[in-house]
């Protein structure tokens, strides 16, 4: 019925990956089954047979899904089943896509599906550490056409090691997580955060993961090599060589002096586009009437020679089309509290890329909720990227957040993230948005410029400032010539063959992402853009400082404000009280948002509002709840009932003693009515608790002036005269 085949990959520390294939998912052009542990996932690719109709790019589709049944588990939910994919799903998926992307054959045209989905999972095993396997073996003994293979590997640092692929509980402990994918020979692409490392320790971690990447891709070679693939031939480019040469020769020298004008970004683009169209009508001309011109050969060997003009002026000259030097920043513009009514703004902007950015603070209920097959919990903070088409200056409407926002968003959230405050530094959600108004190049990057200054202003304790940069590369694939671009333009990022975004602190790294589409990159020029993004990072972090130096001392005035207490965890039930009675209570009477959350054998309790008497109130309402009564203590109560024999006092919410008579006043009391009134508020002390049944006696006459006794005549008092 099938003809199973399977490769085994040791990775280390008694843990194998196994690729099999010819068992599930037959009639795909190629599908295997990675395994590690109890996790599975199935990779499937499919290809068109023929390119669609003036299609000249690589139409790849890759998608990443999990399947809640995997490990157990119902979707959340009124239909109870999987929808939309997740964020996180969509971020694997970028991750695959773009260590393949590169690696189709350039005119290979075909409309081409991967799917990856998690069958099976292990509750210690992250699976998307295997995806990129998983899918470049499906590419690899199916008959598509590709230039792999590929692997992905998760690299973490735990105290001073390196590992492949830690376990969740590994991570938690770990310096450096990266994701690192690669051919035999080139790295591809790396993506990850770390906490404030160094250039050397990041290049060391991609080169141990290279080697892992190198075991991985050998098993997919000897895989195909015993299924005895042969990839598909295919015709998808249509190729006129005298147009080509003829457009070159005709149109370089107006397309490299329209590149070296140092025109703005618009301005640049007609130029070419004047050219280009100026061009298309000559040919249409000498065409005639009956003649045809294939626009869409034009178009396509234009760009080339668009590309080959900015790429010889920047290797020949060292000239940029904005006329910058290869490591020179672009003029740089910050301000902050720009929007009085947000908890905090900035502006940041960069030549022609702009981010304005808002902080909101908010409370326990506002911490986003995860709810993916493995990972369940909350998010404190939280930041999202916007990109509206008049950023770039399109005429298009705006249909919501995209792959790429997603993608930005989590780049920039990873920069930050290791530097929010925790615990009682920041009891605040805090979410940041970005609004890119003006694009062209590292948006991404001025994203976390912006963040970084909202979120002082806003008054946030960040632990240090971070700062972005986007570096490109370009090289000459005839010569040994290459340079490294600061802060790339959005053209350069198109044109070039390499986009490197750093971040962080002024010790260290704290994230990165770098895609690359070229083959043979090496390390020296990966350890020179380190060091060209270094010092990039500090001049940009020096314009940023000049703003706003440290984060505001206080919050702004309308700013919510919190205050955090912790109870022990027997008293966390009493707050609540039956369905919620006692908080429901709380907060109705002081106008307040409380939380409670349990952390080990403590009750946190987060008092949040925008009035301080409404906190002070309610903290007071909760504390006499907790509190527990002690004897020579002083209580201010309100009187609760009379009896004949005293007054039932409440000092604590819930918690009433007997003002006995006789501990009213100093003189007889012969009426408890004629001193105290019920509702009335009182001062007294405990005086004693019984240890047998926790009632508590207490005492008025003991905070009143105990009145002096009265003497004789002769100055005596009564005692002495009868002696």
């Amino acid at each position: 019925m099938y003809n199973l085949v399977t490769k085994t990959i040791d990775i280390g520390g008694g843990r194998e990956i196994t690729i099999e294939t010819g068992k599930l998912a037959k009639q795909a052009n190629g599908s295997v089954v990675v395994k590690m542990g109890r996790t599975m996932l199935l990779a499937t690719v499919v290809s068109a047979k023929e390119a669609r109709e003036d299609v000249d790019f690589m139409p790849l589709s890759v998608e990443y899904r999990e399947k809640f049944a995997s490990f157990g588990r119902f979707p959340g939910g009124f239909l109870k089943r999987e929808a939309r994919p997740s964020d996180y799903e969509i971020l694997i998926a970028r991750l695959v896509d773009r260590a393949l992307r590169p690696l189709f054959p350039d005119d290979y045209h075909a409309e081409t599906f991967v799917n990856v989905e998690l069958i099976s999972a292990d509750k210690d095993v992250m699976p998307d550490s295997l995806a990129g396997l998983a899918a470049s073996a499906a590419l690899s003994i199916s008959d598509i056409p590709f230039h792999g293979p590929i692997s992905e590997v998760r690299v973490a640092r735990l105290d001073g090691h390196y590992m492949i692929n830690p376990t969740f509980s590994e991570l938690k402990n770990a310096d450096i997580d990266i994701m690192v994918a690669a051919t035999m020979e080139n790295v591809m692409m790396v993506e990850g955060e770390m906490n404030e490392v160094s250039e050397a320790e990041m290049l060391q971690a991609i080169k141990f993961a290279h080697e892992a990447i190198k075991m991985q891709c050998l098993a997919q070679e000897e895989l195909a090599k015993e299924l005895k693939v042969e990839k598909r031939e295919y015709s998808h480019e249509t190729n006129d060589e005298e147009l080509k040469e003829r457009i070159k020769k005709d149109l370089y020298d107006a397309v490299y002096e329209a590149a070296k004008s140092n025109k703005a970004k618009h301005e640049r683009s007609e130029a070419f586009a004047a050219i280009e169209a100026e061009y298309l009508e000559k040919l249409q001309e000498e065409a005639g009437e009956e003649g045809e011109v294939n626009e869409s050969l034009v178009a396509r060997y234009f760009h080339d020679v668009q590309k080959e003009a900015v790429r010889r002026l920047i290797l020949d000259e060292e000239i940029r089309l904005d006329g910058r030097k290869t490591d020179e920043i672009r003029p740089i513009w910050c301000e902050v509290d720009y929007l009085p009514a947000a908890h905090g703004s900035a502006v940041f902007t960069r030549g022609e890329t702009q981010s304005l950015t808002t902080v909101t603070l908010g409370t326990k209920l506002d911490e986003k909720v995860i709810d993916q097959v493995l990972v369940q919990g909350t998010e404190k903070f939280v930041l999202h990227y916007n990109f509206p088409p008049f950023s770039t200056g399109d005429a298009r409407p705006y249909r919501g957040v995209g792959r790429r926002e997603i993608g930005h968003g989590n780049l920039a959230f990873r920069s930050l993230k290791p530097m929010i405050p925790q615990g009682e530094e920041n009891p605040y959600a805090v979410r940041v948005v970005s609004d890119i108004l003006e694009s062209n190049g590292s948006s991404s990057m001025a994203t976390v410029c912006a963040g970084t200054l909202a979120l002082m202003d806003a008054g946030v304790k960040l632990k240090k400032p971070v700062s972005g940069i986007a570096m490109g590369l370009i090289t000459d694939k005839d010569s040994d010539k290459w340079a490294v671009l600061s802060d790339i333009l959005g053209d350069e990022d198109h044109l070039g063959d390499m986009d490197f975004k750093v971040t962080g602190t002024r010790d260290g790294i704290t994230a990165c992402q770098m895609d690359i589409k070229i083959e043979g990159l090496s390390y020296e020029i990966l350890e020179k853009a380190l060091e060209q993004a270094k010092q990039g990072r500090m001049h940009i972090m020096d314009v940023m400082l000049e703003t706003i130096p440290e984060p505001r001392a206080e919050y702004k005035p309308h700013t919510p404000r919190i205050v955090q207490i912790t109870i022990a965890k027997d008293m966390i039930g009493a707050v609540i009280g039956p369905g919620g009675k006692v908080i429901q209570d709380i907060q109705e009477k002081t106008g307040t948002t409380i939380t409670i959350t349990q952390e080990g054998e403590e009750g946190i309790v987060d008092i949040f509002a925008e009035d301080k008497a409404a906190i002070d109130e309610a903290l007071r309402m909760v504390n006499g709840i907790v509190e527990v009564p002690e004897v020579g203590k002083v209580y201010k109560g309100k009187v609760k009932s009379i009896v004949d024999f005293g007054a039932f006092v409440e000092i604590l919410p819930g918690k009433e003693g007997l003002l006995h008579i006789s501990e009213i006043e100093w003189r007889r009391v012969e009426k408890v009515n004629q001193v105290l009134k019920e509702g009335e508020e009182v001062e007294v002390k405990v005086i004693e608790i019984d240890k047998r049944n926790g009632k508590l006696k207490l005492s008025r006459k003991a905070l009143l002036p105990r009145p002096e006794k009265k003497k004789n005549p002769e100055g005596q008092n009564k005692g002495e005269e009868k002696k």
